[in-house]
């Protein structure tokens, strides 16, 4: 039977995370230096870009001009609302047309990582030994912060808001803006991966990049056609000093 419009998937799917934000650099000063604290006021969904996020947000709109997407979606928290909004100025400012439908979308947050927001490493391992212990022992996919979520919670929303996007998307350039354990969620789901082979993804690469590109791209030989992963951590388009965790 042909394939109709409505079923079809999306041309591509691009997914970025955030540029980086006032607390990617705190903590990686803090995780270099084994800092008790970090100097973070603002509640997670309200984190700023840095400089440098801006200047790697702008390095992807130039990226994004190459090819760009028809419709968006995007984490509601600031870092990645930011990083999308200089993105698309930078997307025009080459010349490219800017996508006709942009959706902020409450499922893409980021992580919750519940009474452990803002603790460093060295924090969480003084002050919450045994809850330490535990997450040595269920391990990184299973493991929930206390109020928080485990990867498992966040694969879920994704799956919901992504069964959405690729239906609106059909036979068009999705582009989604979220957060590192977003867009590790799209691999397990896309790729697909069990919790062994995220498990050796994270090992082998670890975080995703800030601003990097991971690129779906339509296969219409496979039957039936669907999206193949093209482009992982993809960090090209950034200078070598803009390239973060």
């Amino acid at each position: 039977m042909p394939t109709t419009p409505a079923t079809q998937p999306p041309t591509a799917l691009t997914a970025v995370r955030h540029g980086q934000s006032t607390a990617n650099a705190a903590f990686a000063h803090a995780h270099a230096t084994g800092a008790l604290t970090v100097p973070i006021t603002e509640r997670d969904a309200d984190l700023p870009l840095t400089d440098l996020g801006r200047a790697q947000a702008a390095d992807l709109g130039a990226r994004l001009a190459d090819d760009p997407p028809q419709l968006v979606y995007c984490s509601p928290y600031r870092r990645a609302r930011d990083t999308l909004e200089i993105a698309l100025a930078c997307l025009s400012e080459h010349g490219a047309t800017a996508p006709a439908r942009i959706r902020v979308d409450e499922r893409l947050r980021d992580r919750e990582t519940g009474s452990w927001e803002m603790l460093t490493e060295a924090a969480l391992r003084d002050k919450f030994p045994e809850e330490i212990a535990r997450r040595e022992h269920v391990g990184r996919y299973y493991f929930r912060p206390p109020s928080g979520e485990n990867l498992p919670d966040v694969q879920l929303r994704v799956r919901s808001v992504l069964a959405e996007a690729l239906a609106e998307a059909a036979g068009t350039h999705l582009l989604i803006v979220a957060h590192d354990a977003v867009v590790l969620m799209l691999r397990m789901i896309l790729d697909p991966l069990d919790e062994p082979g995220l498990l050796r993804l994270l090992d082998q690469h670890g975080a995703v990049g800030n601003a990097t590109v991971n690129r779906w791209d339509l296969d219409p030989a496979a039957d039936p056609p669907r999206l193949r992963l093209t482009r992982a951590n993809d960090a090209a388009h950034l200078a070598p000093d803009r390239r973060t965790a």
